[in-house]
């Protein structure tokens, strides 16, 4: 169910990038740049560019939407995973505390004093 969303999200933002890149800027029509009129040269986009304004709003709501679920669900599964019972382990092996007396090795006796 999760891949399917994420996969539905990054179709969507894909799709928003794109509808906002075909969308023109106030000042920067194409007519413009030949220097003649910027509405007429083309027969005008104000139908095209409000049809691309509608679909960027819905395709904005969409994303937010999906974006809070997501991260709704994502913080929904890992309070799940906080309070799931936890497993016992099975304690292992002892090991000692310190060194003992015993396992040093040999005691090398010291040398006798030349005034004995």
């Amino acid at each position: 169910m999760s891949v399917v969303l994420y996969l539905i999200h990054i179709v969507v933002a894909v799709f928003l990038i794109l509808v906002i890149l075909l969308q023109q800027g106030k000042g920067s029509d194409l007519g413009a740049a030949f220097g003649g009129a910027s509405q007429t040269l083309f027969g005008g986009a104000s139908g095209r560019q409000s049809f691309l304004v509608k679909v960027t709003v819905a395709l904005g709501v969409v994303f937010m939407l999906l974006s809070l679920g997501l991260s709704w669900r994502a913080s929904h599964l890992q309070s799940k995973a906080i309070k799931a019972p936890s497993v016992p382990v099975a304690p292992g092996p002892q090991m000692p505390a310190g060194p003992s007396q015993q396992s040093q090795g040999p005691q090398i006796p010291s040398a006798p004093e030349a005034g004995e």
